[in-house]
């Protein structure tokens, strides 16, 4: 079994959105979804989430300043794998 962990989905967006705007490159919602390997609405989710918290412009998807600033205290972080697998419980009879 799987489930998601939104802290590692939020720590990707903000530092993928930090690589891509350091090249200059404008990333769409489902290219970001695709480079974390989660589904485009958990993306979604988080984005508006990181939104409200003030860190991206969920309208233009780019880091605000706090958000770049997030995303550099993370850039030296070896960030966790978004999707848990979860051990099935084994059952006694």
């Amino acid at each position: 079994m799987t489930s998601l962990d939104t802290k590692s989905i939020a720590a990707h967006v903000v530092v993928t959105l930090a690589h891509a705007q350091e090249l200059g490159r404008v990333v769409r919602l489902d290219e970001l979804a695709s480079d974390i390997g989660v589904r485009k609405a958990d993306v979604r989710d988080v984005v508006t989430r990181l939104h409200a918290e003030g860190h991206v412009d969920a309208l233009r998807l780019r880091l605000t300043l706090s958000g770049f600033t997030l995303a550099t205290s993370l850039a030296s972080c070896k960030l966790r794998d978004p999707r848990h697998h979860e051990e099935p419980i084994a059952r006694v009879a």
